[in-house]
């Protein structure tokens, strides 16, 4: 059974647009980001003490797929603060009957994990959330961490 964290929905916009948002990664993800998020290579994003990682973009297929590897994690409110280490998260752009599905997987993350409730509720928040809106209104709500971390009471010690 494929226990990965996935989420996909249905835009009227192009492959090409979806693509477009999905590289801009300020607009949906974090505007704390240091490094280019629309070529090969290597970002890193950082959100207080709570969360920061360094992730390679191994994959740009334009209208079809991104690619992103965790290099490197760390979250202050787990015991395994590496726990996203060496996993990667996947971009699929498909269309389909007219609309483009955008289907998100961040292979590694799996319920075992012990920020997996907190983790998913956040990409379900970002992508189903912020990115969409980015893609059909052409504004994101990047950086909302501190809604997320609040709602999980993981408020700094």
């Amino acid at each position: 059974m494929n226990q990965n964290y996935t989420t996909a929905f249905n835009v009227e916009q192009s492959p090409d647009e979806v693509f477009a948002a999905i590289n801009n990664v300020r607009g949906w993800w974090s505007e704390d980001i240091e490094g280019k998020t629309d070529e090969l290579g290597e970002f890193k994003h950082q959100y207080q003490d709570i969360h920061r990682c360094t992730i390679a973009i191994t994959e740009l297929i334009p209208g079809k797929k991104v690619v992103w590897h965790v290099i490197d994690n760390y979250f202050n409110f787990v015991v395994d603060k590496s726990e996203w280490k060496d996993t990667d998260i996947i971009f699929e752009i498909t269309e389909k009957d007219g609309t483009t599905e955008v289907r998100f997987t961040h292979v590694g993350l799996v319920p075992s994990y012990e920020c997996y409730s907190v983790c998913s509720d956040s990409w379900g928040t970002y992508i189903n959330g912020s990115l969409r809106s980015l893609i059909t209104e052409g504004k994101g709500q990047p950086n909302q961490s501190e809604r997320i971390v609040n709602k999980h009471g993981l408020e700094n010690s």
